[in-house]
């Protein structure tokens, strides 16, 4: 949503801004990573504050490094946003993926970038064109996530933000 759209942007502009603060971790709620951007707010009439590309693209070239912790469902847009953040870590159970394409949807925010620099344009054009969403075991076998933990997803990735 918009309002998530902008408070990432708000947090990890005051994170840069920070000097102590040395890393940023980003996590959904309740379990969840993001299932993705409401389809609702792609009418460009109801399109308010942050877009999904421009937070990417600042999450990306952050001067810290940035840790997604991927629980539930990265997918879509949430899969984008993971994909912006310098490390990956995935809960055994995550699932990840880019399902817009079943509704004809292109992943508008650069993933079809990234994701083949990540993981390669074979493996990267399967997950693009099927939609297919993938555990996160083979997620680590791809080079999409960094590490697959069965416990606190969200205290891994801050371990690993603390040691980079």
């Amino acid at each position: 949503s918009s309002t998530v759209l902008q408070a990432l942007e708000d947090g990890l502009r005051r994170a840069d801004a920070d000097p102590s603060v040395k890393a940023v971790t980003i996590c959904g709620d309740n379990g969840q990573f993001s299932a993705g951007a409401d389809i609702r707010g792609l009418s460009p009439a109801k399109r308010q504050g942050s877009a999904l590309g421009p937070v990417i693209s600042l999450i990306e070239s952050s001067r810290k490094p940035v840790v997604a912790a991927i629980e539930g469902f990265a997918l879509g847009g949430g899969l984008e946003v993971a994909l912006g953040c310098h490390y990956r870590i995935a809960h055994v159970k995550a699932r990840m993926g880019l399902p817009e394409v079943t509704i004809g949807l292109l992943p508008a925010a650069e993933g079809t970038q990234r994701l083949p620099r990540l993981i390669g344009v074979p493996a990267a054009l399967e997950m693009i064109t099927t939609g297919r969403h993938i555990p996160a075991a083979e997620a680590l076998k791809l080079g999409l996530v960094d590490e697959v933990v069965e416990e606190n997803t969200v205290e891994a990735a801050i371990d690993l933000a603390n040691k980079v």
